[in-house]
């Protein structure tokens, strides 16, 4: 493969992780002049430490660093313990993300949540829909009286839902997606639950949020999404969300500076390929400006005086993309095969790739908080 990065792009402020073999451990990392240097310290050993500085853009441009070689060629290394390889940009900070917060993907919620993880029956109740409420959702505010007007017609028509609360509603979903540590990063496997048979992609934006608030950039994601799961029970959320490989967050994070600020992240467009073994291509896309919710307000309803993250957060801000293009039969979608190989892209934020698996196949999670502490403290830098 080539660089996940572009000549263009490799002039903002990067920061990242790579695995290292030699210390059997990850190190910090950013991107200068096409090559990525080692910018591990004791004052800051970790990316979280970094995101919590007052200005993380100059210290990840101005640090000391070891060159660990072109970018280029550290994108074809393996994921391996032997080699060099790319990690999930975060580190400490706990991974959340918000779903339902665009208009067109909360009607997709709601018709998995009615067909009961049934897909010729959601492709019944998706026409149904339609001829309801039209385009009527399309650049609505969240909370607005406009929303509740659309809410309490849908509600006349038998099709309320829960997903409505929270996709329209004054208040947002936030739900953990993921544990400390546990994200993979580019190149690497993704997690399917072996007992899901309708499941999707999902592109997203995560942004890098400090524990005070302040966002400090942003990166790319894939919320592995279980339609069939959550779509039999909201209350199985969590065994729809939280698997094995099934986050995937890269392929650096993108620090605000000069070049790049939340302005891009608000009016970023989203690409996603999926390419299967059998020759079936899927191509969607996100537009982050039909957002129903503004990104400053989803990091509110997350994290403040109700819930504090001492070590800030990675959040993943939902995506418009819910793929109703049959596959194999029609009337009933989209579903991941094994091998698919996944891309979301967006200029200025990089590629993402992973290639899916199920959750047990995956390489197991096994590099947690109180390895990094041990392999810290083994380098002297803690």
């Amino acid at each position: 493969m080539t660089s996940f990065l572009t000549e263009q792009e490799q002039g903002g402020t990067w920061l990242g992780r790579v695995w290292l073999p030699e210390v059997a451990g990850p190190a910090v990392v950013t991107v200068r002049d096409g090559h990525v240097y080692d910018i591990t310290s004791k004052t800051a050993p970790l990316v979280r430490d970094i995101c919590e500085m007052p200005d993380p853009a100059t210290y990840s441009k101005t640090a000391k660093g070891r060159d660990l070689g072109p970018l280029e060629t550290l994108c074809e290394h393996p994921i391996s313990t032997d080699h060099i390889h790319f990690l999930a940009p975060c580190d400490l900070q706990s991974i959340k993300a918000c779903g339902v917060t665009f208009a067109s993907s909360m009607v997709e919620r709601v018709i998995e949540e009615r067909a009961a993880g049934d897909p010729q029956l959601a492709e019944d109740i998706r026409a149904r829909v339609g001829d309801v409420i039209g385009d009527s959702l399309r650049n609505i505010q969240a909370g607005s009286e406009e929303a509740a007007n659309v809410k309490a017609a849908l509600i006349k028509e038998g099709l309320w839902s829960q997903y409505l609360e929270v996709g329209i509603g004054p208040d947002a979903e936030v739900f953990s997606k993921a544990q400390i540590l546990s994200a993979v990063g580019t190149n690497a496997e993704i997690g399917l639950h072996p007992i899901s048979n309708w499941n999707n992609p999902e592109p997203e934006v995560v942004l890098t949020v400090a524990s005070t608030g302040r966002i400090v950039g942003a990166a790319l994601g894939n919320d592995v999404n279980l339609r069939d799961v959550e779509g039999r029970s909201a209350l199985l959320l969590s065994k729809a969300k939280d698997n094995n490989a099934s986050a995937a967050i890269g392929p650096m994070i993108r620090l605000f500076d000069d070049s790049f600020k939340l302005n891009d992240v608000r009016n970023a467009e989203l690409d996603l390929r999926v390419t299967g073994e059998d020759g079936f291509v899927l191509s969607g896309h996100s537009s982050m400006n039909e957002i129903s919710r503004d990104p400053e307000d989803l990091v509110c309803q997350t994290l403040g005086r109700h819930h504090q993250y001492p070590d800030g957060i990675m959040l993943y801000l939902g995506t418009l993309f819910a793929p109703t293009q049959d596959r194999d039969v029609a009337g009933e979608g989209f579903t991941h095969k094994i091998d698919d190989v996944v891309r979301i892209s967006s200029p200025g934020l990089g590629e993402l790739c992973n290639t899916v698996r199920l959750s047990t196949e995956c390489a197991p999670w096994s590099f947690g908080v109180s390895h990094l502490m041990r392999n810290l403290a083994q380098r002297g830098l803690i």
